[in-house]
């Protein structure tokens, strides 16, 4: 018969790893959102990153480089839409 109390505490861990899959998450959709779809993966890779940085995640710098480009993925879709007065891109 097991009792709780002498199992290990498993929710530590998973809260860290949570937020480490956070900022993961964040870095691969601000860089997915510079190609495509940036009106929506640029807002959402910077939620992550913020959410992951305020629950404390050991992946610091990679949460903050899904900041920054989920800024940049903004800043894309701003230039694209001052240079071609739509969110799509042109190539010719």
């Amino acid at each position: 018969m097991s009792d709780s109390a002498d199992a290990p505490d498993s929710s530590i861990g998973d809260g860290t790893r949570r937020a480490d899959s956070m900022a993961v998450a964040s870095f691969v959709l601000g860089l997915v959102g510079l190609l495509v779809l940036n009106v929506v993966l640029g807002p959402m890779a910077i939620a992550l990153a913020c959410i992951a940085l305020r629950t404390g995640t050991a992946r610091r710098g990679r949460a903050l480089l899904g900041l920054g480009l989920g800024f940049a993925d903004l800043l894309v879709l701003a230039a694209l839409t001052a240079a071609n007065g739509t969110v799509v891109w042109n190539f010719g």
